[in-house]
């Protein structure tokens, strides 16, 4: 049992700009965890829920590897936390674990892999793209980023992806554009195929990349953590349409058929969400669907 556990920070590393991996010690999560999956952290006894995406884990000692960026007041208090340091609660693994991890191995031997990872993207990309390799995958990993200075992953990445590419959007580093002209330059221009394409970043990146690969017609797996809030269904922060199906990203997802997500909806709702009016908003006009069915709000 963890309930009194002291989630205590192992390691830490700034890897960008206000951008910082840590380890943390969790034996139950890391013992229970898959590549996909997310905890949610909370620094002390009046700390905010924090969703996270697992980005490593070390079952032998016990650790949960996190990426972060310092954007908000949480996650700037979060930043100054040191080695030695530790958390109140360290909730998870939640959610379910990346789809291929459970696709037949016969059917996924014969894809042709890419992921794309934008950004902070690159933390839950690591783990999926390591999982393949030590499972007998090969696959191809794109890290895109504004400039050179946001990359983040990459050595690591390289370990265990057959090929990576990098492209920034200033060129600073690597192919000059973003990740759709790299994906459009790889498939016309270098002659590579691909059966699927898990892409995972900022909104704005995965709907792009989801137009293009509709259009190519390269099957595409989008992550819809960036919506998360509460990540139990419960505040409807990441209620998404997924074809004609109402989802909630942390308890339904976060994995999900790109070509099927509303990314305009999705990218319009999250800004609604910031205000209370917005919130207001939202609850009245989605009624019972404003958040998932298994919630406690349904009772009240």
């Amino acid at each position: 049992m963890e309930d009194n556990y002291k989630y205590t920070i192992m390691n830490k590393e700034k890897l960008a700009d206000s951008i910082y991996l840590m380890d943390i010690k969790a034996p139950r999560v890391s013992r229970n965890c898959y590549p996909g999956q997310f905890i949610i952290l909370k620094m002390d006894e009046k700390g905010e829920r924090i969703p996270l995406t697992i980005c490593d884990y070390n079952r032998e000692a016990g650790t949960v590897t996190i990426v972060f960026q310092a954007i908000g007041s949480s996650t700037k208090r979060m930043a100054e936390y040191e080695i030695g340091d530790a958390f109140q609660d360290f909730t998870g693994p939640l959610g379910h674990r990346s789809v291929l991890i459970d696709m037949p191995k016969e059917e996924l031997s014969d894809k042709k892999v890419l992921f794309v990872a934008g950004g902070v993207g690159a933390a839950p990309v690591y783990p999926q793209v390591k999982w393949m390799k030590e499972n007998g995958y090969h696959v191809d990993c794109m890290i895109g980023a504004r400039s050179k200075n946001y990359i983040i992953l990459e050595e690591r990445i390289k370990k265990y992806a057959a090929n990576v590419y990098v492209c920034t959007d200033d060129g600073s580093y690597g192919f000059n554009g973003n990740v759709c002209d790299c994906i459009k330059d790889l498939i016309h221009n270098q002659g590579k195929q691909y059966d699927i394409i898990v892409a995972i970043g900022p909104m704005i990146m995965m709907k792009f990349v989801c137009i293009l690969t509709k259009e190519l017609g390269i099957k595409t797996i989008v992550s819809m953590n960036p919506v998360m809030v509460d990540g139990t269904g419960m505040c409807g922060a990441c209620r998404l349409t997924v074809g004609d199906e109402i989802k909630f990203a942390c308890v339904d997802g976060p994995e999900f058929d790109g070509h099927l997500v509303n990314f305009d909806e999705a990218i319009k709702r999250s800004q609604m969400y910031k205000t209370e009016e917005g919130k207001a908003i939202l609850r009245q006009n989605e009624r019972d669907t404003h958040h998932h069915p298994g919630c406690e709000c349904h009772e009240r």
